[in-house]
C-alpha cells in the first residue's frame, strides 16, 4: 500500500485512471443528452404520485424528440416548473391544440386533482418547452441509490472516499 504512494509515477497513473473514469461517465451522460434531446435523459421517481405505474426509486429513461408524433394524452412526461429544480413525472390528461404551441395538462396517477396547483404562478398549463422528455422505459428500484444520496448527504462523501481509496490501493 505504502509503496504505491511512494512511487510518484504510479500514484499519478492511478489519479489519471480515476479522472478517466469520471470523464467517461460525464461524456456518456452528455452523449445521452444529445441523442435524446433532453438535458436529463435519466431521472429517478422521488414520490408515490405515479403509483402503480411507477414506484419511488424507479429509474426512468426519457426521450424528447417529437420527430414522428407529438406528445399525446396518456403519455407520461417529465417536466420542470419555473424556479424549481425538481423534475415532476406525471401523465398528460388533456391537450389543447397541436404543434409546439399545444397546451398540456398533467396529473399524477395517484393524485386526486390535476397539476395546476404545482405549476408556476400564473401558469395554467404546460407548453412543449417545459417538458424534459417522455418516458420510454424504466428500471425498477435502481434509483434508490440517488434517493439515499440526496436524503443523506454524508453518504456522498463516504462513497467518494471509498472510490478514491480503491483507486489509490489498486495494483497494476
Amino acid at each position: 500500500m505504502l509503496s504505491s504512494l511512494q512511487n510518484p509515477r504510479q500514484a499519478a497513473a492511478q489519479l489519471m485512471n480515476f479522472g478517466l473514469i469520471l470523464s467517461t461517465a460525464f461524456m456518456m451522460w452528455k452523449g445521452l443528452s444529445v441523442i435524446t434531446d433532453s438535458p436529463s435523459p435519466i431521472v429517478v421517481v422521488l414520490s408515490g404520485s405515479m403509483e402503480p405505474a411507477f414506484q419511488r426509486g424507479d429509474l426512468l429513461l426519457l426521450w424528447n424528440r417529437n420527430i414522428l408524433s407529438e406528445t399525446s394524452v396518456g403519455e407520461i412526461v417529465v417536466y420542470n416548473i419555473k424556479d424549481k429544480d425538481i423534475p415532476i413525472v406525471h401523465r398528460v390528461v388533456r391537450k389543447f391544440g397541436t404543434g409546439p404551441s399545444a397546451k398540456l395538462l398533467t396529473k399524477g396517477d395517484n393524485n386526486l386533482s390535476d397539476d395546476t396547483e404545482l405549476y408556476a404562478r400564473g401558469q395554467d398549463y404546460l407548453v412543449r418547452k417545459d417538458i424534459i422528455g417522455s418516458v420510454v422505459g424504466f428500471l425498477p428500484f435502481v434509483g434508490y441509490v440517488t434517493i439515499m444520496l440526496s436524503e443523506h448527504p454524508w453518504l456522498k462523501t463516504v462513497m467518494l472516499g471509498i472510490m478514491g481509496l480503491v483507486v489509490v490501493l489498486q495494483r497494476e
